[in-house]
């Protein structure tokens, strides 16, 4: 359900976003909704392949994400960005919250799983890394070779 929710809270952002670095997230957004379709849709097929009914109906979707709603209207990008980050981690987590009991029962399941989180992580950081500081910018080292370097300047 999360991926599906994903990937259409993904298009939401994406039709919506304005602001600085736009066509960046825009473009970033696309890869994010990529990557929710062709998980959810690998992920259905594997149910299939394991004889269960996947049920990707809207009303299915909408009252078994876990994702939290997305919000209609205009965005700006740096809104967004953390919005999308949140949701990337949220579908990550619901993921995570199965996993063991999914290796349990099919260990070739949760090797997919394996691979949607690394990837969604993926987009996470770096979709994330638009609105992110350096922890440690240079400009603030406190070592004592940095301190010396910057006193003969």
């Amino acid at each position: 359900m999360d991926l599906i929710d994903l990937h259409l809270q993904g298009k939401q952002a994406h039709w919506n976003i304005l602001g600085h670095n736009f066509r960046d997230l825009h473009l970033q957004l696309d890869e994010i909704v990529d990557a929710a379709r062709e998980f959810a849709d690998d992920m259905a097929e594997r149910m299939r392949a394991l004889y269960a009914i996947p049920d990707g109906r809207s009303a299915t979707v909408s009252a078994g994400t876990h994702l939290d709603a997305f919000p209609d209207g205009e965005i700006d990008t740096h809104d967004a960005i953390d919005l999308i980050t949140l949701r990337l981690y949220q579908t990550t987590g619901t993921m995570r919250d199965v996993h063991d009991e999914v290796d349990d029962e099919d260990p070739t399941t949760a090797d997919l799983l394996h691979g949607f989180i690394e990837r969604l992580e993926q987009l996470a950081w770096m979709v994330s890394a638009e609105n992110r500081e350096p922890r440690t910018p240079l400009a603030a080292a406190t070592t004592p070779a940095v301190a010396e370097a910057s006193e003969h300047e």
